[in-house]
């Protein structure tokens, strides 16, 4: 049996919560993702996530727009993996901005590919090596828009998937 995935409210008001300290606003947008066959070849359907189940694969968007009169430069966008999801890719045709991602719930944020330092016996012995962190441990997602003009409007999203 299938069990539906944890919602993201928490997410909402957090960005609902960063609306009103700035002329930013900010759209949070939670689509499954379908692929059908259309003329014999496979197509992306996106519909609103109203039930999520495992296996489900969603994209996760924030529009992000500038309502104020003023360019706002510098912007960081964070964006967190929901919980019960496991994050896979950005978003296709989003913005061409960097992203930086985090493993310690928002805290730091590097560039792709993460670090981590793990330890392991071999033979033995007891070492410490760096290892490349999977994409689907990565917790959350951050970009820094440069410079977001009066008016802008900007996508920024990843896939997930429901655990």
């Amino acid at each position: 049996m299938k069990h539906r995935a944890a919602p993201t409210l928490l997410l909402l008001l957090g960005l609902a919560l960063a609306q009103n300290a700035s002329p930013l606003k900010l759209d949070l947008t939670l689509n499954l993702v379908n692929t059908v066959t259309e003329s014999g070849k496979p197509v992306e359907k996106l519909t609103p996530a109203t039930q999520n189940f495992p296996g489900d694969v969603l994209s996760q968007v924030v529009t992000v727009t500038n309502t104020g009169s003023k360019a706002l430069s510098n912007v960081r966008i964070p964006l967190n993996v929901p919980r019960n999801t496991v994050y896979l890719a950005p978003e296709k045709g989003m913005a061409d901005l960097q992203a930086q991602y985090s493993i310690d719930g928002g805290k730091t944020f590097a560039p792709a590919p993460l670090k981590k330092t793990v330890t392991v016996t071999e033979n033995g012995k007891t070492t410490t090596r760096q290892v490349d962190v999977k994409p689907s441990e990565y917790q959350a997602v951050r970009w820094t828009v440069p410079n977001l003009a009066p008016g802008q409007t900007l996508k920024l999203g990843y896939r997930i998937q429901v655990k």
